[in-house]
């Protein structure tokens, strides 16, 4: 059964499958509890919630016997890093410059549940982060590669461009040993840290990734991260694009995982003239979409107030007029970077003295220089 299902795995466009059991994973619940209760996951109380059936899989699911890990790869054909130095294009993750690995990931798992439950007469639960389910641990413990340094998932033959998924099954299957660590001395995913996020190797502080800042947090971006964030106006690749095992990774062999030319580099005045409706259709089916177009568009000022282009300024100053108090928070930030001290004041006549929003005022007055935001908006939220 296992080798029909591993052939079937690859026809699928999977690049690796592997096997654990719910009994192989005696540290999950400490580190678990541990990274939560330093509140390194920021504001994603999602990873607090069912903790108990996160850190035990057998707590989702009773009759669950054995774990099947799959990997598919998204390796890009550029390197990401190149695009840093572009400060006129915003900088989209490798990962969101396709259609969303949630729908291709999930589908293409449960095209092979149901064909192990055919072939089996067994039962299977698909899982693409749609559950508590802790997929790169369970990848580490079924040995589909280590947590690397960076916390993210590195394969010695797929490097670490991997999307990951899971299949609980009530099949018994023979377990894989777990893969050893291979990082050795090499620092590279640590040292590249626009925002010094990982305080340790193999942890991570969500606060400080840019990947979080710039997604999952939903508020003003704190000052202290937004000259660090570059134009990366929508997750971040740095740790990932140096890991040396890269080398011997292979482009994506599902084709609707191919990468969409017009987010390899665009246009930051483009992005910023986007409404609604605009963004919705532009960034139609990719993961981009789900983080709605008012914290896009506050990553794309942030992105223009580091772009040191005068000539964007006038897309920070539209925003000025921005229903989001989130966008013009931050082209309030942008302008401040972009223009004279002049231009700001007059600018701060004819916005700034009727801003009803409270953070919006107090950008007003940072931009203007006469006083620091809040406390709040410059600590890790």
């Amino acid at each position: 059964m296992r080798r029909l299902v591993e052939t079937r795995a690859r026809t699928l466009g999977f690049c690796g499958l592997r096997v654990t059991r719910p009994d192989r994973l005696p540290d999950l619940p400490g580190r678990l509890s541990a990274w939560l209760a330093e509140g390194a996951q920021g504001t994603m109380a999602w990873m607090a919630d069912r903790a108990d059936q996160r850190a035990s899989p057998i707590a989702l699911w009773p009759g669950l016997r054995s774990i099947l890990v799959l990997a598919m790869s998204y390796r890009p054909e550029h390197d990401p890093l190149d695009l840093v130095a572009r400060r006129d294009r915003g900088a989209v993750a490798a990962y969101a410059q396709r259609r969303d690995y949630h729908e291709v990931l999930k589908g293409r798992l449960k095209e092979l549940g149901g064909y192990l439950s055919a072939k089996g007469d067994v039962r299977v639960k698909v899982f693409c982060d749609t559950a508590p389910v802790m997929e790169k641990t369970l990848a580490e413990a079924a040995g589909l590669g280590w947590q690397g340094k960076h916390t993210v998932l590195i394969s010695r033959g797929h490097g670490n461009w991997l999307l990951l998924g899971a299949i609980y099954t009530s099949a018994e299957f023979e377990p894989d040993p777990p893969e050893p660590d291979h990082c050795g001395s090499c620092r590279a995913c640590l040292d590249v840290c626009p925002t010094d996020a990982f305080p340790a190797p193999y942890r991570l502080d969500a606060r400080r990734c840019i990947s979080y800042l710039t997604i999952e947090h939903a508020g003003p971006i704190p000052a202290a991260f937004r000259a660090a964030i570059g134009n990366r106006v929508f997750g971040c690749d740095d740790c990932l694009a140096v890991c040396p095992w890269n080398k011997f990774a292979r482009t994506a062999a599902e084709s609707r995982l191919a990468a969409r030319a017009d987010l390899a580099a665009p246009a930051l005045a483009d992005l910023a003239a986007l409404d609604d409706a605009a963004f919705r259709a532009f960034f139609a089916g990719t993961p981009v979409k789900r983080t709605g177009r008012d914290r896009f568009l506050r990553n794309v000022m942030i992105a223009i107030g580091n772009s040191g282009e005068p000539a964007l300024a006038e897309a920070a100053v539209v925003r000025l007029r921005d229903p989001s108090p989130l966008v013009r928070g931050m082209a309030v930030w942008a302008c401040g970077r972009l223009l004279e001290p002049g231009a700001v004041r007059a600018l701060r006549r004819q916005h700034g003295d009727s801003e009803s929003d409270a953070h919006v005022r107090d950008e007003w007055r940072a931009a203007g220089g006469l006083t620091e935001p809040r406390a709040d908006e410059t600590s890790a939220a």
